[in-house]
């Protein structure tokens, strides 16, 4: 999935927990002022009550002394004794009073040091942070235009890459901000052979010819042709200013999925079919279908891995976290050779499954559950769950997990997207293995931007292929035809030396459209992803209608239709947990709710491979819009 969530926010999906606003400060003075009000009212009330007491006892004194009856004179006693008891009980009360008032004054007086030294705090806080950041992408700038920085050397051969630097054109500016290097960041060193003996090798086979042939059109953009006329272009995006760090310095620590957020800072495509945006560069796997080495196929499927974060480079706006029950299909067999189906199967957190079925051979299916934290200056979005990739003819099947993306300069500075972790593919039926990893950008390494590197080998071990690249332009491969441990460096570490062929372009990102960049940066298969179609299901995404609203341009609405919906979810939210009841074993809300609601089209089952609960598709989706039978769907728009 093209993880580039800004958000991941239950604005959307009708989230009961609120951020701290101004409102809920002048809830807390207005409470403070009217216990005031009530500890007045409740001193008056006490020498009220000391003023008539006393004057009833003067008067039964006086009745006292009178010339009575004898009789009348006994009542008058009783009279006596009671007004005697009132009176201790009112002084016992009073003085109860008097002490609750004192104890009230001082702890009143306590709260609002309190709140006022809170508030206090808060200002400084958030000033501090803001000057941090400004004074941190100062003195990154004076670096950068420090004189006598050395350049990095030419070298003959590249570490862990088979991709030269990038160079004038890099789009890197002065907003950008870098981060310190991790620690050894890569764990090999590529040779390249020299042109005579790289056809020597050849020659004795150390390449396979079909693989080179599948691969030579591996990167080749597909010529598929479609009966259905796609649109090519959505209405610009307006130019809408507001304040990020205004709604965001209140969130540090926070769960991104409770942080409500208007629609300014989506772009009008849902978590669905970002997800669905996966399949961009679905011809890798077609050609990957063609191989007969699994170790050959396996650099097919990594280059396919790394095409989901090539559109991330650009798209820092949030997509529409789905509504639960929301889905979203993308019907095109006719040019792309596949079906695709995602449903938002659970709220919290928030979870989307996804299958697809490819005419060509293959299959895809995988749950995603995002988890996002804001940590002050950046948002970290760890994907949770595996992905698995299965091919019919050989029965290989693949299974990987996503790295983590870091969106950086939150409170100051241009908004940049970044990839890092590792990556480990497995083929669980030959127990091939590639290890990717994504290195995080830093200004003081001297590694590429954005890059990727990664060795497949076999069950034994055995290196056959180095993979090379960046997550945002293109990945190659080169075959090993020999490797060995190189020399201890300083430090004692060893590396390993792969001495290998020339290198094969596995994959190449396409050109973005013209006008991208007033059109939220969108590829040319992400803007046909929210064009309206016939026959879907009454849940697809293409129905929502403040996503609609937005790519029309009309965000005020937008953002009113926003709110009505999130009221909407909140409210059906509510009807499931009281339907789950007082007496249910779940121990969380989000296990009753979970307990309480069931996906339509797929079904929790135990993954065999991971050990995991994980949604896979029970079918019955594609026979149902066949039949235009949509009576099951929820109304959730």
């Amino acid at each position: 999935m093209t993880i580039t969530t800004l958000f991941s926010s239950t604005d959307d999906s009708g989230d009961d927990d609120e951020a701290t606003t101004p409102a809920d400060k002048s809830e807390l003075h207005h409470t403070l002022k009217n216990l005031s009000l009530k500890l007045d009212d409740l001193s008056t009330c006490n020498d009220l009550i000391a003023k008539h007491g006393a004057a009833l006892q003067r008067s039964l004194t006086e009745l006292d002394g009178l010339k009575i009856p004898s009789e009348s004179g006994e009542k008058l006693k009783v009279v006596n004794e009671r007004a005697t008891l009132f009176r201790i009980t009112s002084n016992a009360m009073i003085n109860a009073c008097r002490d609750f008032l004192e104890l009230a004054e001082i702890h009143s007086r306590k709260w609002q040091r309190a709140l006022q030294y809170e508030q206090e705090q808060r200002v400084h806080l958030e000033e501090t942070i803001e000057q941090l950041a400004k004074q941190h992408n100062s003195l990154e700038r004076a670096f950068r235009s420090a004189p006598g920085r050395p350049a990095n050397p030419s070298k003959s051969f590249i570490e862990g890459s088979l991709l030269t630097p990038k160079g004038e054109d890099s789009e890197e500016d002065e907003d950008t901000e870098y981060f310190d290097a991790m620690e050894d960041s890569t764990s090999f060193i590529t040779v390249i052979t020299e042109a005579k003996e790289d056809r020597d090798l050849e020659a004795k086979g150390a390449g396979s010819p079909l693989m080179w042939q599948v691969l030579d059109g591996a990167s080749l953009v597909p010529k598929g042709s479609s009966k259905v006329k796609r649109r090519v272009r959505i209405p610009n995006k307006p130019n809408y200013s507001l304040n990020l760090w205004s709604i965001m310095k209140n969130c540090i620590g926070r769960e991104l999925s409770r942080i409500p957020m208007p629609v300014n800072f989506n772009e009008p495509l849902s978590m669905l079919q970002r997800l669905t945006e996966d399949l961009e560069y679905h011809h890798l796997l077609d050609k990957a279908v063609h191989c007969t080495s699994s170790v050959e196929q396996m650099c097919l499927v990594a280059a396919f891995s790394v095409s989901s974060y090539s559109t991330t480079v650009h798209r820092i706006a949030k997509p529409f976290n789905p509504m639960l029950g929301e889905t979203f299909e993308l019907d095109r067999l006719d040019d792309m050779g596949l079906r695709s189906l995602c449903e938002q199967v659970s709220h919290h957190p928030p979870s989307a499954a996804h299958y697809v079925f490819s005419k060509h051979g293959w299959s895809l299916w995988q749950e995603i559950t995002i988890s996002s934290k804001f940590r002050g200056k950046y948002i970290s979005i760890m994907p949770l769950g595996a992905i698995h990739l299965e091919f019919q003819a050989s029965g290989n099947h693949y299974v990987w997990r996503k790295s983590t993306s870091t969106v950086h300069n939150i409170i100051v500075g241009k908004l940049w997207i970044d990839q890092s972790g590792d990556i480990e593919i497995v083929n669980h039926k030959t127990n091939d293995r590639c290890q990717l990893k994504f290195l995080p950008y830093s200004y003081f390494s001297k590694e590429a931007a954005r890059k990727v590197t990664g060795v497949v080998s076999d069950s034994q071990g055995k290196a056959h292929y180095v993979l090379s690249g960046s997550w945002d332009e293109q990945m190659e491969c080169s075959k090993v035809v020999h490797s060995s441990p190189s020399s201890p460096s300083s430090d004692g570490k060893q590396k390993t030396v792969y001495q290998t062929l020339s290198a094969k372009l596995l994959w190449k990102k396409y050109p973005l459209p013209e006008n991208a960049e007033n059109m939220y940066y969108f590829s040319e298969l992400a803007l046909t992803l929210n064009e309206h179609e016939e026959g879907v299901a009454p849940t697809d995404s293409r129905l929502r209608p403040d996503q609609r609203l937005m790519e029309k341009g009309r965000w005020d609405e937008a953002n009113t239709e926003k709110q009505r919906l999130e009221e909407k979810q909140r409210l059906s939210r509510r009807r499931r947990l009281e339907a789950c009841g007082p007496g249910s074993s779940c121990s969380s809300e989000e296990e009753k709710e979970a307990d309480a609601y069931t996906p339509l089209w797929f079904e929790k089952r135990l993954d065999p491979l991971t050990g995991e609960m994980a949604c896979v598709y029970k079918g019955g989706y594609w026979e149902a819009k066949e039949k235009q039978d949509w009576h099951m769907c929820p109304n959730i728009f």
